[in-house]
């Protein structure tokens, strides 16, 4: 597992991709299917050779176990403690304070892969890294035609149903006024997929000029480890003061925006979203002593 585990795990590793589903059932059978899905998704990035076949997959089972049986546990306190304040009202500090939360409870999963993937780092030539150049071309023109349409309402349209998909899957079905408050908030919102598509080929080329400097000046795990780290920390905090400062502003708009959503709902969508989490709390459960 390479430093290319780093966009997903990120921003919010598998239990991010997993509160994405719709339903417990396909949360348990997600998870229990994630070695082999992993798999599949970092080979179509690094085309692992035969030798290192064994040794990715390895690494995988390894951060799966681990990740089983000592950070599930801690995703189902942090959903029980959750689902117990989702009835009330909730301000934008408090939505901040739990993505934060949701980020230090999953910064350990990312970390932990990095220390599995470090040895597979020196294994890797240079065709696997123009195979990854090119994958990475494949995901930024995946990421123009779905964030970047011809024209700015276009964009909006497509932000409005992503984001009403993603509401209605937690809170349920909305109603008009929900919905009027999405497309008025869509509409000022700081968000920038130009800027965020430059960020991230600023971060593909960085990662590949790192592993390049990794493979060509053979190093340590714990040097190599370290340097990824560096890579994950400018994820989180970019080099680039100015777009610094588009995520500051981005993060409290977005903390404002979903506090005024949660703010809107009923009774019975705020229950449909304290079932889906101790739904979900309940699978952690069940899945850490499978």
């Amino acid at each position: 597992m390479t430093s290319t585990l780093r966009m997903p795990l990120a921003r919010g590793t598998i239990i991010g991709l997993l509160l994405l589903l719709s339903s417990c059932s396909m949360l348990r059978m997600g998870y229990n299917q994630g070695p082999q899905l992993l798999w599949w998704w970092l080979d179509g990035y690094v085309n692992f050779s035969h030798e290192q076949v064994p040794h990715a997959k390895e690494a995988i089972h390894q951060w799966f176990d681990w990740h089983r049986t000592t950070q599930l546990p801690e995703y189902a306190a942090w959903l029980s403690v959750l689902s117990r304040q989702i009835d009330d009202s909730v301000t934008p500090e408090q939505v901040c304070d739990w993505y934060q939360e949701l980020r230090n409870t999953t910064a350990l999963a990312l970390d932990h892969a990095l220390q599995l993937g470090a040895p597979l780092v020196p294994g890797l030539g240079e065709t696997q890294l123009r195979h990854l150049e090119q994958r990475y071309a494949k995901s930024n023109e995946e990421f123009h035609r779905d964030y970047l349409q011809p024209t700015i309402e276009d964009r909006q349209e497509a932000s409005v149903k992503r984001t009403v998909k993603r509401i209605e899957n937690f809170y349920g079905n909305i109603n008009e006024a929900q919905q009027r408050l999405i497309i008025d908030s869509i509409a000022a919102s700081p968000f920038d997929p130009a800027a965020w598509l430059t960020e991230r080929q600023h971060r593909q080329n960085a990662t590949l000029l790192t592993l390049r400097q990794l493979i060509a000046e053979p190093a340590e795990a714990e040097h190599i480890v370290t340097t990824l780290r560096k890579l994950v920390g400018h994820t989180e905090r970019s080099t680039n003061a100015d777009y610094r400062a588009y995520q500051m502003k981005l993060t409290e708009y977005n903390c404002t925006f979903i506090a005024h959503v949660h703010n809107s709902t009923s009774q019975q969508q705020r229950r449909h979203a304290r079932e889906k989490l101790k739904g979900w709390e309940a699978d952690f459960r069940l899945l850490s002593i499978q």
